[in-house]
């Protein structure tokens, strides 16, 4: 398998597996939107990883398979590109890309759609998409402005440079750059705190930041109230206020 989905104490690690660099072919893409479903589906994973091993995160799309691709069959297949990436986006529980080595083209589009992302000090990361005469496919366009604003990302699109970790950290692309080694251990240890925090209210968060920033205030707004209001019916609500009343802040267990 190119793409596994290992699950331990309520983290579900999405793992690529494609040496030696990790290309995302079409077959690689579909499995990668089969077990993000999975992932979003199954009660016992409550976070997630997004992991390449130790070496590469992933070096972009499989370019021998795209050459042999027209433009008829690219119309065909674009769609299921995006899917895939954006069935990694809209998991409803806190994600977190670990990326090692190199993470281009759709392999930094694919970590855009994790909620946080940590790299390792050796990481390099870009878009370098515009060297092949194309532009990002799989969300690049789109999510990375979202992140670090249009003027750094139209920056990386159009030279295709690759950034390293410290300029990554510093423009926003990644959100805390640790030695190597300690990549994955830290986004597991970043999952599974959450992991164990309150699943309906991280749902709740995710969809009300994510939709927001794709519409206007005032539906934003909307979508916070409904989601605020909402959660005061669940069981989570009143271990965490019960909990804040007796204990202090910072002491329940949710379930």
């Amino acid at each position: 398998m190119t793409v596994t989905l290992d699950v331990a104490e309520g983290v579900g690690t999405l793992r690529l597996d494609r040496p030696p660099m990790n290309a995302l072919d079409v077959a690689t893409q579909d499995r990668l939107r089969e077990l993000a479903e999975e992932a979003t589906r199954r009660d016992d994973v409550r976070a997630v990883v997004i992991y390449g091993g130790e070496r590469v995160f992933a070096a972009g799309a499989d370019i021998k398979e795209m050459q042999n691709m027209d433009h008829t069959a690219m119309v065909l297949r674009s769609r299921g590109l995006q899917d895939a990436f954006t069935a990694v986006a809209r998991i409803p529980k806190p994600v977190v890309a670990a990326i090692t080595g190199y993470a281009l083209g759709g392999g930094c589009e694919l970590a855009l759609c994790a909620d946080y992302r940590i790299a390792a000090d050796n990481a390099k990361l870009g878009q370098p998409e515009i060297l092949l005469g194309l532009i990002p496919g799989a969300g690049g366009t789109q999510r990375l402005p979202r992140l670090v604003g249009p003027s750094k990302a139209k920056d990386l699109i159009f030279t295709g440079r690759m950034v390293r970790a410290d300029e990554a950290l510093a423009i926003g692309l990644v959100d805390r750059v640790v030695p190597a080694a300690e990549v994955y251990e830290q986004a597991h240890t970043w999952a599974a705190k959450l992991a164990q925090g309150p699943a309906v209210a991280l749902r709740a968060a995710k969809e009300a930041v994510d939709v927001g920033l794709e519409t206007d205030i005032d539906t934003g707004l909307a979508v916070e109230r409904n989601w605020f209001a909402g959660l005061f019916a669940t069981e989570d609500r009143e271990r965490g206020m019960r909990s804040f009343v007796e204990e202090g802040p910072g002491k329940a267990k949710f379930s």
